[in-house]
């Protein structure tokens, strides 16, 4: 986008192997309407002028097939690199942030196997992060939520309109993020999700409405609903 002062990379994280889908085939690589769910991640992110570059973390040995099967047919108009993932999610998206290099002043993070993203929504939370250092998409809790101890009796009901279910993508301000996974791969720390690792060394996240819609496909239950979703598009 002209006139921007800060420049953002794109993280799609799609290393993962896929076990809980039981099948051959990698979820990301799975098909989801005319073209596989990783595809469709892509075009949002693609299709964003607040991103500039997309870093695609993929396994190891599957860039030849991404290139062929994934890209190419996208005909992208913006330069997609491919990181090789690490073990966890959290090593594979430190790869991508070492890949960056410190080119970028802003870096958003994105699960490849939600493929519901909204464009605008990418902007919002890239714009949200660039004032506040870090923003996550979340939905708002639509059930009672209970604390309970080791053998499940309830320890404390959840105050629901305080509760928010977090998705990505999460976008921050590279710096922080950087340190942030440096500070964990230090200490040894596995967190669930990007901001965890920010709140840890003292950023505060700021929050922005997601949506139902935005689901993370890793079951067979998954992709049937997100082949249903697709089908109301």
């Amino acid at each position: 986008m002209p006139g921007r002062a800060n420049k953002t990379a794109a993280i799609v994280v799609g290393a993962g192997q896929g076990i809980r889908m039981g099948t051959q085939t990698k979820k990301q690589y799975m098909m989801l309407g005319d073209r596989p769910v990783l595809a469709h991640t892509l075009l949002a992110f693609e299709k964003c002028e607040s991103v500039d570059e997309i870093f695609l973390v993929i396994p190891e040995g599957d860039d030849s097939f991404c290139e062929e099967k994934i890209i190419d047919p996208l005909t992208p108009g913006k330069s997609i690199r491919l990181v090789p993932g690490g073990p966890t999610r959290q090593a594979s998206v430190y790869h991508a942030l070492k890949a960056v290099n410190g080119r970028f002043d802003l870096v958003v993070i994105h699960d490849a196997v939600r493929p519901f993203i909204e464009v605008d929504k990418i902007s919002e939370c890239v714009k949200t992060a660039e004032k506040y250092g870090a923003c996550i998409v979340a939905a708002a809790a639509t059930d009672t939520v209970k604390t309970v101890d080791e053998d499940d009796h309830v320890l404390l009901t959840m105050k629901r309109h305080r509760i928010r279910m977090a998705q990505t993508p999460q976008a921050f301000h590279y710096d922080l993020i950087l340190r942030a996974h440096e500070v964990a791969l230090k200490e040894g720390y596995l967190g669930t999700d990007d901001a965890e690792l920010v709140e840890r060394v003292g950023g505060r996240v700021k929050v922005i409405s997601g949506h139902p819609h935005n689901i993370k496909i890793t079951t067979p239950e998954d992709l049937k609903l997100a082949q249903a979703l697709l089908s109301l598009q």
